[in-house]
């Protein structure tokens, strides 16, 4: 497949997926194995974790507005010498702390399955009937919903949350966003509270997370290409490509996905989970004959 046309499909694909609970990490890891990407290739290791940081981005400029709130509110609360133990942004770093500390400890085990398409096959099938699971439950009313919008939010939600994203780290294909909105609903908060304090959590967690790939990628200079001397204005513009795309496309799914939580529930994503994550377990499987 001609480069440019590589690029574009990949950063698609990173838009779509990395905010919605489908994992992106598992769609973007199958895609490249589908057209024959060679991951073992620093340049494109590279690549995949930049067109991420290109989705990453979209999310401070979406919610430039809620985010300029919150600091407001955090120095107002400074001023007049109240807690901010209870705020949504001190919440949402302490969510990643949770998260990161566990997650930096288990970099090797992350490392063995970061590749592995059997397990993001298991992880997104197990994945989606948690999600089927915990949305059917909250359909019912069988889940106590008291937290509305991220500003209720508490500490024990957010350590909670936190601690069940530590999976998505561990296991590639059970998604970092399904695990924060999945976890939020059974704290006890509703579908669009949840989902925001998802996104939330992206940006520091995601941050942090592909920072590390692209500084443990440089540094090993697994591919010439990967020094600047060698980065041709070709290589240069499909990077480019890639990045521009996934930040268009991603910031386009961010504000569909928010007006469609609002009227409807997670079930088809989980779905969807279901069917890729057997797919790839059956592709798996008839490969091994």
């Amino acid at each position: 497949m001609h480069d440019y046309l590589l690029s574009l499909a990949l950063g698609v694909v990173e838009g779509v997926t990395e905010f919605l609970p489908v994992s992106s990490t598992a769609h973007l890891r199958i895609s490249e194995a589908l057209v024959g990407v060679n991951l073992g290739d620093g340049y494109w290791k590279m690549f995949t974790i930049v067109i991420q940081l290109g989705a990453i981005c979209c999310l401070p400029i979406y919610f430039r507005a809620r985010i300029a709130a919150f600091l407001r509110s955090l120095a107002e609360a400074r001023r007049e010498g109240r807690s901010i133990l209870g705020h949504p942004l001190t919440l949402t770093l302490l969510a990643f702390v949770v998260t990161a500390v566990p997650s930096l400890l288990l970099v090797k085990v992350i490392g063995k399955h970061l590749e592995s398409l059997v397990v993001m096959g298991t992880s997104l099938v197990l994945g989606g009937v948690v999600m089927w699971l915990v949305d059917w439950l909250f359909a019912r009313g069988a889940l106590h919903t008291r937290t509305e919008r991220m500003e209720g939010m508490g500490l024990l939600q957010a350590i909670w949350i936190g601690f069940c994203q530590i999976a998505s780290a561990v296991f590639p294909g059970t998604s970092r966003s399904m695990a924060t909105i999945a976890a939020g609903q059974l704290a006890g908060m509703t579908r669009a509270a949840a989902l925001e304090f998802s996104f939330f959590l992206s940006m520091p967690t995601m941050v942090a997370a592909t920072g590390y790939d692209l500084y443990k990628t440089l540094r090993e200079g697994q591919s010439s290409a990967l020094g600047g001397a060698a980065m041709t204005a070709h290589a240069w513009a499909v990077l480019a490509l890639g990045f521009v795309v996934s930040f268009v496309v991603a910031y386009a799914v961010v504000a569909w996905f928010m007006g469609w939580v609002r009227r409807r529930g997670f079930v088809p994503f989980a779905v969807w989970r279901i069917l890729a994550g057997a797919a790839v377990l059956l592709w798996m499987t008839g490969g091994a004959r």
